[in-house]
């Protein structure tokens, strides 16, 4: 089974990739992580990927879909979880064409809808361990007393620059712009699964499970 996570920045598309890691046996395909990974690589992609990331330009849709071509080849028994990809209908379309041409299908769009305040609200505190990515919120979920990981024991917490007020309203602006037309492009597909992505972490769960099963 291969899917989309689709959401605003802050809806907890990465909590809820890392749950169907886990639970499931997927293979979760980051962009920010296949772009790192393939800029040490030292395969001919990666070798593209670090040229144009020192030159600081944007790596192309077709470096990118050259990078999940690589990966879809491999072995992935459980399917894949397309996490920031795509972003726009060309890059829709691109990942459709890809997928048909190895013979795989989408099987299924998962779009967290949220609340715009109260996702701002949950971001402006957010903190992620350094050792497995675990979310943690000042306001929500805070960072435990003894200031380790509930989840993997790590001490090691970090915060985005730009997980304040203002630059997440930039971001929200920007993901409607550009990504939320793949709404519409993918109810039209019938492929589109809608959850209420501001419920608790296991309701959340829970309800792509259904969407899923």
């Amino acid at each position: 089974m291969n899917i989309i996570l689709l959401g605003p920045p802050g809806a907890g598309k990465g909590t809820q990739a890392r749950k169907l890691v886990e639970e499931r046996g997927m293979t979760q395909l980051s962009t920010g992580d296949m772009l790192r990974e393939a800029r040490t690589s030292g395969t001919e992609m990666g070798q593209r990927v670090a040229e144009v990331m020192d030159r600081g330009e944007l790596v192309t849709d077709e470096i990118v879909i050259g990078l999940i071509e690589e990966k879809l080849a491999g072995e992935a028994g459980g399917g894949f979880i397309f996490d920031g990809f795509p972003r726009t209908l060309a890059q829709a379309d691109a990942l459709g064409a890809l997928l048909d041409k190895l013979g795989q299908s989408l099987d299924a769009v998962i779009e967290m809808r949220v609340d715009d305040a109260a996702l701002v609200a949950r971001i402006a505190g957010r903190a992620t361990c350094g050792g497995c990515g675990e979310v943690y919120n000042d306001t929500l979920r805070p960072i435990p007393a003894d200031g380790k990981c509930s989840n993997c024991g790590a001490s090691d917490f970090k915060r985005r620059a730009d997980d304040n007020e203002e630059s997440l309203k930039q971001r929200l602006m920007e993901y409607y712009k550009k990504t939320s037309p793949l709404i519409g492009y993918y109810h039209a597909k019938g492929t589109l699964r809608p959850v209420d992505g501001m419920g608790a972490m296991d309701a959340v769960a829970s309800e792509i499970a259904a969407a899923l099963d």
